[in-house]
């Protein structure tokens, strides 16, 4: 448990059906200091993001029987324009290229297997929680 983070502690949401994934993901971003939602579906997702409102999202490519394997991310793009949304998946030759990602609000593409490193480090940096650098008189 984080105490005394206040406004700087940040809400992760991770959306994949591998709950090792998810797990060890998890595990990750609580020990940088963030506060982490998880869902198994794309459905799951949907409500969880409306219900906790996280600052951003890490998505693996699920369909649920959906028409386009990026329908969670547009649909979640669309419930929650701001929120930074990003793709896990072990898809991303097949990404990229093909659609372009920013125009359906998706922030970046993490490849599995992820590095945690990269992942907390790019969300810090993108939801402005990093150490801030030594200002000078």
């Amino acid at each position: 448990m984080n105490i005394g983070l206040g406004n700087q502690r940040r809400t992760i949401l991770l959306i994949d059906a591998d709950p090792h994934a998810r797990a060890a993901l998890r595990l990750a971003l609580e020990e940088a200091g963030f506060a982490v939602g998880e869902a198994a579906t794309d459905r799951d997702g949907e409500r969880t993001a409306l219900r906790i409102k996280p600052d951003a999202i890490l998505a693996e490519l699920i369909s649920d029987g959906a028409d386009g394997s990026l329908s969670i991310a547009e649909r979640l793009h669309a419930a929650a324009s701001m929120i930074p949304c990003y793709i896990v998946s072990n898809a991303g030759d097949a990404l990229m290229g093909s659609i372009g990602l920013h125009e359906i609000g998706i922030s970046g593409v993490f490849l599995k297997p992820v590095d945690a490193a990269i992942v907390i480090q790019t969300l810090k940096t993108r939801l402005g929680t990093g150490p801030r650098p030594a200002r000078h008189a």
